[in-house]
């Protein structure tokens, strides 16, 4: 798989993969995962409900990968002795809110909704916002992986797929621009805020990672917030497997299961990269996103305030 490819990272982001049709032509899908002759329902759909309360910040039985960047209870611990604020910073997946939990967003006095999915992603499942905050824009990724995907033989080639996009999050000029907009709105704007992507776990996951890492929090709490998504969306999963084996089989199911969670190896290979290219979180917000330092300043006051 080139480069080329995994670098232009996209309407995959699991949850949003537009699987190409297995020998037929990529598909333009209006659904966040399809295959031919079958919709699929999206991530955080109202059909699933919800797991029950994992933290504090309600559950969203519509938007089911929505919570606190800052974790529960006093926050997460960081290394400094100190906790990451919460309520200021909250993560997603697609928001489009049944209306009892358009109730809980608007409740959260939201200042400001930052969307970073691809135009087309937007164009197929719009949000739906409560009224007062300002929506903006931030595409993250884009292109036609339909073709990539069809390609995947095995478990393992999906593995290596989801690593390699977590690694062009490094290497990709377009893409760290777009995390740069987006971290430097979070640091300019007052009030809570909320990001997201399709699935609320590949894009969104390396934002958060990056916001924790700027907080002091230790690795090993920033892999465990990262994988809630396999708890948060277990339901939406299963859904989308179930479907998939009874579309396609279950040797098909099988082979694009990694693409519909995450596993500890995609960050890892994320901030692998990242190591590689910067030595440290903080050489890769100022040479690689070219934040200011004012910026990631501004960030980590609000992240511990």
């Amino acid at each position: 798989m080139s480069r080329r490819v995994t670098s232009t990272a996209v309407v995959l982001i699991t949850g949003s993969v537009l699987f190409a049709g297995f020998g037929t032509p990529a598909l333009a899908s209006a659904d966040p995962l399809s295959l031919p002759g079958i919709s699929l329902p999206g991530f955080g759909s109202s059909d699933f409900g919800s797991a029950g309360p994992v933290v504090e910040t309600p559950r969203l039985a519509s938007v089911d990968n929505f919570r606190d960047v800052g974790g529960s209870g006093r926050g997460y611990a960081t290394t400094h002795g100190g906790h990451v604020t919460r309520g200021l910073f909250y993560r997603s997946n697609a928001l489009v809110p049944n209306d009892q939990d358009l109730a809980v967003l608007t409740g959260l006095g939201l200042t400001a909704v930052y969307d970073v999915r691809t135009v087309e992603e937007v164009a197929a499942k719009p949000d739906r916002l409560p009224a007062g905050p300002r929506y903006l824009g931030i595409p993250i990724l884009s292109g036609d992986l339909g073709a990539a995907v069809a390609q995947l033989k095995s478990p393992a080639d999906a593995v290596v797929f989801m690593q390699q996009m977590n690694r062009s999050f490094v290497d990709d000029a377009a893409t760290r621009a777009g995390f740069a907009q987006l971290l430097t709105a979070l640091a300019d704007t007052e009030g809570p805020q909320i990001f997201h992507c399709t699935a609320g776990k590949d894009r969104t996951g390396w934002a958060s990672a990056l916001l924790l890492s700027i907080a002091g929090v230790p690795q090993d709490t920033i892999f465990d917030d990262y994988l809630l998504t396999n708890e948060y969306t277990a339901a939406s999963m299963k859904v989308t497997y179930d479907q998939i084996a009874a579309s396609r089989g279950e040797a098909v199911a099988q082979i694009y299961q990694p693409l519909l969670g995450v596993d500890r190896s995609y960050l890892e290979a994320g901030l692998g990269r990242l190591t590689e290219q910067y030595g440290t979180v903080d050489r890769y917000l100022t040479e690689g996103l070219s934040l200011s330092a004012a910026t990631v300043d501004r960030l980590r006051g609000k992240l511990l305030s």
